[in-house]
């Protein structure tokens, strides 16, 4: 799977409050909140999920990760999503595994093993 994705019984909105403070305590900071709703009725196409996504990023990790290789920029700031679908909300997110299996470098490989573990464990703390 490409993805690690949970659900909830919290609405969108203490998701995401919760995601945040369990993303501060791994020195992950919100960039940047897309609201997909609200965004997509703004350029008149209708869209009825409720669909946020958030850009996080940890400054030393993404230095790490670009020192070792700049393509990895590609991949970065992670994003994490929370919606709702068929009533029930979701959190969830690419895995760094994933994506950073595609330069095939062993050192780029374990850092993203740990931000996995580390956002992996965020999001499990949010539901």
């Amino acid at each position: 799977m490409f993805h690690y994705t949970v659900e909830t019984t919290k609405t969108i909105e203490q998701a995401i409050e919760a995601l945040t403070e369990n993303l501060k305590a791994e020195k992950f900071g919100v960039l940047w909140r897309l609201n997909m709703k609200e965004k997509l009725n703004e350029k008149g196409v209708e869209f009825d999920m409720p669909y946020e996504i958030l850009e996080v990023c940890n400054p030393v990790e993404a230095k790490r990760v670009l020192s070792e290789n700049a393509l990895v920029g590609y991949f970065l700031p992670c994003k994490l999503a929370v919606y709702v679908e068929n009533g029930t909300t979701k959190i969830g997110m690419p895995k760094p595994t994933a994506l950073i299996g595609l330069t095939e470098n062993d050192a780029l490989m374990s850092i993203a093993s740990d931000i996995e573990k580390r956002l992996t464990a965020c999001v499990d703390k949010s539901i």
